[in-house]
């Protein structure tokens, strides 16, 4: 006998989701094992083919933002010593003797001298520093 036409649609419609539910099914696994690939359904919903790798444009290295540079300055004090001041910047910083008694004597003649320039977290360190030898160094932001 046979089938009924009521089950002949059951069959038909358990068939078009068995295979909708394979195709999914297939596209699932065929995505968790070449994860790193991408995968394409047909446009009938068929199966999953994997698409070639997109490739990237040569790009150059990213760029690295620059710190803002921030001017470290010597004030002139009628306390301190010569020796002691050269002493002083030639021990903290990264200057020469010679550098240091220039900028020494440029404290001393105009009241103000630039030490150095560098980024505001190492222009704090060194007010510190010289504070804690008894010098007056401020730093502000480099205009230039």
């Amino acid at each position: 006998m046979p089938p009924s036409r009521g089950a002949t649609r059951r069959i038909s419609r358990t068939a078009e989701l068995g295979a909708r539910t394979f195709v999914s099914y297939t596209q699932f696994v065929a995505e968790e094992h070449f994860a790193s690939e991408p995968f394409e359904a047909d446009e009938n919903g068929g199966a999953a083919t994997a698409l070639a790798p997109a490739k990237k444009p040569a790009t150059s290295k990213p760029k690295t933002r620059q710190l803002p540079p921030f001017k470290v300055l010597l004030h002139n004090d009628d306390v301190s010593s010569f020796e002691h001041v050269i002493m002083s910047i030639v021990r903290l910083t990264s200057l020469q003797m010679e550098e240091a008694v220039v900028r020494t004597l440029e404290a001393h003649e105009t009241g103000l001298a630039l030490l150095l320039v560098t980024h505001k977290e190492r222009a704090e360190l060194y007010q510190e520093q010289f504070a804690s030898v008894k010098l007056v160094v401020t730093i502000e932001p480099d205009g230039e």
